[in-house]
């Protein structure tokens, strides 16, 4: 699996926009502007930050020691850097949904509605 692969299925997602506010290298995925992943282009294993419940994040983190690690340069509370060779797509498409879906959920309900339509 490689980071096209991801790139696809992030932006199959409703009200999903792609753009690198940090620089060049660092592709970020957003749904009504709020940014659910994350997706270093350049570093090697390939990876992707996502957003996770804490709660999960932990047991994720025990479970997949060395693949799913607390999110690299992010809220290690909140966001898991998952190295996505190591994972199976059908599971790493699991936690962008997870990810997405909490964002989503803490959007405005009238934004809300528009992502959900």
């Amino acid at each position: 699996m490689n980071v096209e692969v991801i790139r696809e299925y992030c932006i199959t997602k409703p009200e999903v926009t792609e753009e690198f506010p940090f620089d060049e290298h660092t592709l970020v995925f957003k749904v009504a502007g709020k940014m659910f992943a994350l997706c270093p282009l350049e570093r090697k294993p390939p990876q992707i930050n996502l957003k996770c419940d804490p709660e999960r994040a932990i047991e994720l983190r025990e479970k997949f020691d060395g693949v799913i690690t607390p999110g690299y340069h992010m809220s290690k509370k909140h966001w898991n850097t998952i190295f996505i060779e190591q994972l199976p797509l059908a599971f790493t498409q699991e936690l962008i949904d997870h990810s997405f879906n909490l964002v989503v959920a803490k959007l405005p309900l009238k934004v809300r509605k528009i992502v959900l339509k």
